[in-house]
């Protein structure tokens, strides 16, 4: 920002001294104002479009089936989980539409998992880039969350299609326009949770590993390949699935596409306010950190 500098009347030995207004300077390093950086990850909303497109055509280019694993990945993981849970120890029992009821979880659920496994490590993996140049850091945990979702649309296309090809056959209706809002709030949701598990990697590297760990424990608690009312005589437990944003969430994606209802304001009411919170709570926690993030990494 041009700066307007005023001679001092003070001036010595034919020296003129300048007094310069700092008005929006900051130096080097020094965390911006919230409102501030806010405002610089807006201006750099073209490069984490680009940086997020340019990676998603570049990815799986050395492999021979190339981007088809974007889609074939969850299919594998699908029928792996049928094979093990749906046949062999039967928890799809008494679900209706199980196929299609474990296609939804398993497609949704690997969307946040790759968001926040690689949003989490955002910061580590672009060591280079963060050390070289000055630019707001969230912009790359918030990058890896729009490249998994630009990855994802192409399996979530493919689970529209398996879950209108597999018998029982489901019709679509006006409720099927619900998913927007849902995978909205998914994503954002990601972009929370990436920002604050994004800090505590660069502090702690090993807690990486936890991640997967917890996103296992995570995927076991969620109802992906049960359903969650043989809880019912558990109190405890379901209020604890009830308060689950990703059980709300896949529960919101399977009444509108699978049983043509409408889903509780509960669910929405769950799911929105961990989304805004961890939003939140990310944002501020990650930019408490922004000028330590070239030393701690």
């Amino acid at each position: 920002m041009a700066q307007t500098g005023h001679p001092d009347d003070t001036s010595t030995a034919g020296v003129r001294r300048y007094t310069v207004e700092r008005g929006g300077l900051i130096p080097v390093g020094r965390r911006p104002t919230l409102g501030r950086y806010l405002k610089q990850l807006w201006d750099f909303r073209s490069f984490i479009l680009f940086d997020s497109q340019s990676r998603v055509a570049s990815g799986n280019t050395e492999e021979t089936l190339g981007k088809a694993w974007m889609v074939l990945n969850p299919i594998l993981n699908g029928a792996t989980y049928f094979l093990v849970f749906g046949l062999l120890l039967g928890t799809g029992r008494g679900v209706e539409n199980f196929i299609a009821y474990l296609i939804i979880g398993v497609f949704m659920f690997r969307f946040t998992t790759q968001s926040i496994l690689n949003g989490a490590r955002s910061i580590n993996n672009n060591r280079a880039i963060v050390q070289a140049f000055h630019f707001p850091r969230a912009t790359l945990p918030i990058a890896t969350c729009v490249r998994e979702l630009l990855a994802n649309v192409p399996a979530y296309v493919v689970m529209f299609v398996l879950i209108l090809a597999i018998p029982p056959l489901e019709p679509i209706t006006w409720k099927w326009l619900l998913f927007i809002p849902a995978v909205i709030l998914q994503f954002l949701f990601n972009i929370g949770l990436s920002l604050l598990l994004a800090r505590i990697v660069t502090q702690v590297k090993d807690f990486a590993h936890l991640i997967s760990f917890g996103t296992r424990l995570w995927l076991y608690l969620s109802a992906v390949f049960y359903a969650a009312d043989r809880f019912a005589s558990v109190p405890v437990m379901m209020a604890f699935m009830e308060a689950n944003p990703m059980f709300c969430l896949l529960d919101i994606a399977r009444e509108v596409l699978l049983y043509d209802a409408l889903p509780s304001a509960e669910r929405w009411l769950v799911l929105g306010a961990w989304t805004v919170g961890l939003l939140v709570v990310g944002t501020v926690v990650f930019w408490k950190a922004e000028e330590a993030y070239g030393r701690e990494i």
